[in-house]
């Protein structure tokens, strides 16, 4: 029976089935489902498999606890994916006519973005390599830690730590005798390889300035020899080859603008040609170092399908090549990912969540243009939510706003409300409420979360916004949907309170050093020395400049203006903060400022640091109790402050 989520029942009850792939002959989608148990200290998952229907449901795998990937053979006979221990990462081939399971490959290191070959001789995959280490050699027990010498600027990442030159190579398996050589072997990422139809060419995103550049770069698989296609201060989204093998269209664009337009590929002529001109949707791109991008899906070769989100919500689009016309052929109100087809071109899978579900596997059918959810692993717990959406109108821009009310609503009564701000700055909430979200609804909150200017999902001259104006107009959008919120009789203006994670802590963190209209703060791995920041985080030193508009001795003043800690002195708002201590992205340097200049002026602030949580982990991927810590600590503070309990 369906009831309202706990932080505990959200972290271990809630299951997801998740990277869907359907089999080339549209009979059969394989899946990975995850769910965290108590006793474990990291959250399981296992292939399953289904019916295209999602009939005769059932698990694949066995034996290690964390399984996932799965890819079809060309001729859908087999299976390979990808088996995890604490000791690495194995490569697995398993036939579906009761063959035996071969073991085809192993590394230390992960592995991941699985691709077969067309031709079903060769997979090819991702695995970091380390130059300095090129056996792998673990150290002796009485060895101390090695020395690190760092040379270049992109040294370490959130997610995977020190790097050095330490990258995600392509490799490549035979299936038939498990030959392996490692195809690439430049100090960079090769990321998320995809094969051209002649077999001959494999095709990568290259990150560069620690992924806030890309390009793409054509390998050859018979020599190595690779060709760069885009500028090395663009950036790429997804790619995917035409049936012919002639060209590639790409979601990219030829500087970091945070929104992506469409581009044709010609590998005859190295000609790059626009498509569209500010495309009004975001094309799929995925999470780095967590999900691959939503790789279009070419339809002959005049059309594609492609995965974008507009407004906050997802839909399937297409494109025709040579007029560059972009048709929304469904939209749904949810947040999907991963897009997979099968041979005909006809029937497509996702991974989706929206606001009655969450992780599931949505069906569509291009020809009837009907979608169905064929896989709900929390239909029986999960309850739908009381919620409505809204518009707050500011100058010529109108800001789209998600309120969530709590279970048994009653508008004659007054509640207490939570202002959540998105991260990025250039990302985007929408149909599809976080964990965060639904722990404080069923705790008795009104919940409101909103795109205010410089979000994604809106097309590049909305998500422009926010380009040098950190914490100016896109505050003030923010305030106003409060404001809007604020007029109905039911929520209580007395009892506000803000959170927001990595961007959305550097604005919650300017709104308690703005305001002392809210009674309470939860801050998640805050931006708040923008000086700081520069010379500590992975990407400080590109994404800085890009955001403020130039580097920190530059403009001083600039970098100090738009720091929330300049205005913290006399805060006086009961904070709690949250950051883990392996976050690279936004180190944990800045959550200790933030709490030393919060303690020193007699504030009410408590700091929690999550081990080895990185900016990604501690909230999505980590360990499930902190996850679960994390959920709690969140709800009980607002209930401590807005509550009184």
């Amino acid at each position: 029976m369906a009831s309202a989520m706990t932080p505990e029942s959200i972290i271990y009850d809630l299951a997801t089935a998740g990277d869907p792939q359907i089999s080339p002959g549209g009979l059969q989608v394989v899946f990975t489902r995850s769910q965290a148990e108590r006793s474990k200290m990291h959250a399981g998952s296992q292939v399953w498999l289904c019916d295209i229907d999602g009939s005769n449901q059932h698990q694949l795998t066995t034996g290690p606890e964390r399984n996932s990937g799965a890819r079809w053979s060309p001729d859908g006979s087999s299976l390979v994916y990808i088996s995890n221990t604490d000791d690495g990462s194995t490569l697995v081939l398993q036939s579906l006519d009761g063959g035996d399971i071969q073991e085809l490959a192993f590394h230390s290191p992960a592995i991941s973005a699985l691709a077969w070959s067309p031709d079903g001789a060769t997979i090819a995959y991702n695995a970091e390599f380390d130059p300095d280490n090129p056996s792998d050699a673990k150290p002796g027990p009485d060895d101390p830690p090695p020395v690190r010498v760092v040379r270049r600027i992109d040294y370490k990442q959130d997610n995977r730590g020190f790097l050095n030159d330490v990258r995600q190579q392509v490799w490549l398996v035979e299936v038939a005798d498990g030959a392996r050589r490692m195809l690439t072997n430049d100090t960079i990422d090769h990321l998320n390889p995809q094969w051209s139809p002649d077999g001959k060419t494999i095709a990568v995103k290259i990150p560069n300035r620690n992924g806030m550049h890309s390009q793409l770069a054509l390998i050859e698989v018979a020599t190595g020899a690779e060709t760069l296609v885009g500028s090395k201060d663009g950036a790429v989204g997804c790619w995917a080859w035409s049936p012919d093998g002639s060209s590639l269209l790409l979601a990219a664009d030829t500087s970091q603008s945070w929104q992506y337009d469409l581009f044709l590929y010609s590998c005859a002529s190295g000609e790059l040609r626009r498509l569209t001109d500010d495309l009004r949707c975001q094309p799929d791109a995925g999470m780095p170092t967590v999900t691959g991008p939503a790789q279009p899906v070419w339809l002959g070769d005049s059309g594609a399908v492609f995965h974008a989100q507009r407004a906050g919500a997802s839909g399937l689009y297409s494109v025709n090549i040579q007029t560059g016309q972009v048709s929304l052929l469904h939209e749904w109100q949810g947040l999907h990912s991963g897009l997979s087809a099968d041979r005909s071109g006809q029937l497509f899978v996702q991974s989706a969540s929206n606001m009655e579900s969450m992780g599931t596997v949505l069906l569509f059918d291009l020809e009837t243009g009907e979608s169905a959810v064929i896989v709900d692993p929390n239909a029986e717990i999960l309850a739908a939510l009381d919620w409505e959406r809204f518009d707050v109108q500011r100058g010529e821009y109108t800001i789209q706003a998600w309120l969530l009310k709590p279970p048994g609503f009653d508008e004659s009564k007054r509640y207490p409300l939570v202002l959540n701000i998105h991260g990025g700055p250039n990302s985007w909430y929408g149909y599809a409420p976080s964990a965060m979200d639904r722990a404080l609804a069923a705790a008795g909150f009104l919940v409101v979360y909103s795109n205010p200017r410089g979000s994604g999902s809106y097309g590049r001259e909305f998500t422009q916004q926010v380009i040098r104006d950190w914490g100016g107009e896109d505050y003030l959008d923010l305030m106003a949907v409060l404001d809007a919120v604020l007029e109905r009789p039911y929520a209580d203006v007395d009892r506000l309170g803000v959170y927001g994670y990595s961007y959305g802590g550097f604005m919650a963190a300017w709104v308690i050093g703005h305001t002392d209209r809210f009674k309470a703060a939860v801050v998640g791995a805050p931006v708040v020395d923008l000086g700081s920041f520069y010379g500590t985080a992975d990407i400080g030193h590109t994404f800085g400049p890009m955001q403020i508009g130039a580097m920190p001795h530059e403009a001083v003043e600039e970098y100090r203006f738009r720091s929330p800690i300049t205005y913290l002195n006399d805060a006086k708002t009961p904070v709690l903060i949250l950051h883990g201590e392996q976050d690279q992205r936004v180190p944990i340097g800045q959550g200790e400022q933030l709490y030393i200049t919060l303690a020193a002026n007699g504030c009410e602030v408590e700091f929690v640091r999550y081990p080895e949580g990185t900016h990604t982990s501690t909230t999505r991927t980590g360990y499930p109790a902190h996850r679960c810590d994390y959920l709690d600590r969140l709800v009980g503070w607002f209930e401590r402050w807005l509550m009184g309990s």
